[in-house]
């Protein structure tokens, strides 16, 4: 009995211990980070530079992957058609792949020795290690979570209700702009918002495809790598920028979620 009374006790404390494993290298970020330097850091040009990059990248990948991933993903989530699901499957690939993988193969597909590449280059684009390769990076390893919450938010709509504003007169589009988008919405903003913190935090395949140039292609996460082998105030500061914005993501998406619920309940 004894024994049988000690257990509880034991699994707290090993749960402890992990949450405490979990929790304490971002508390350490966050102290060091958000100290007596914080702004003047925050200030400074390579600081400054990346955070520019980082957010005029990330919002031209968000509305690339709006409108070119939601007609896709309704597609996918509304047709029938022959090779559907390894479509779908394929579509998936980019999320499980390795970052380094994915830099790969799109400099071995846009690069200049690509497969592409000559014909990009006869028209005078030059994709590789520009600020087009950092979106092309992001658009490729973070547009699956946008088609992942977009097939799941029209799949959702009750097709019903549809049909019966189409039998009183409306059309395909005002159907699409006044009923499913809206319904849909709750799941593509999820898909938006976990798109974004996943182009904010691309690492490698931005490396390999667009390189580290400051004030061009050097992102937060590429300056936090940069400035580890100078000056780690720089990194301590951006590291801690990252960690606010990805509890803020996390938490808006479970309150999206938590809507989400409420609203199919």
């Amino acid at each position: 009995m004894r024994a049988a009374r000690g257990r509880p006790w034991g699994g707290a404390a090993l749960g402890g211990l992990f949450a405490a494993f979990l929790l304490l290298p971002t508390l350490v970020l966050l102290t060091r980070g958000l100290g007596a330097d914080f702004l003047p850091t925050l200030r400074s040009a390579a600081v400054l530079d990346a955070l520019r990059v980082s957010l005029w990248t990330t919002a031209v990948t968000l509305l690339v992957t709006v409108l070119t991933g939601t007609p896709l993903a309704y597609l996918l989530a509304r047709r029938d058609f022959p090779g559907r699901a390894l479509l779908d499957a394929l579509l998936d690939l980019p999320v499980v792949l390795p970052p380094v993988v994915a830099g790969l193969g799109l400099l071995l597909t846009f690069g200049r020795g690509g497969l592409l590449g000559p014909g990009l280059e006869l028209a005078g684009i030059s994709l590789a290690f520009s600020p087009a390769a950092v979106v092309l990076a992001q658009l490729f390893t973070s547009a699956p979570f946008y088609l992942r919450a977009a097939k799941a938010g029209f799949a959702a709509v009750d097709r019903d209700v549809e049909a019966a504003a189409m039998t009183d007169g409306a059309g395909r589009w005002d159907v699409f702009r006044f009923m499913t988008w809206p319904l849909a919405f709750p799941f593509l903003l999820e898909g938006l918002v976990l798109t974004w913190a996943r182009a904010l935090g691309e690492f490698g395949a931005t490396i390999l495809f667009a390189g580290s140039l400051q004030g061009r292609t050097r992102t937060v996460t590429l300056a936090i790598y940069g400035a580890l082998d100078s000056e780690l105030g720089p990194a301590l500061v951006l590291s801690a920028v990252m960690v606010v914005v990805a509890f803020t993501v996390l938490l808006t998406v479970r309150l999206l979620a938590a809507r989400r619920a409420r609203l199919s309940g």
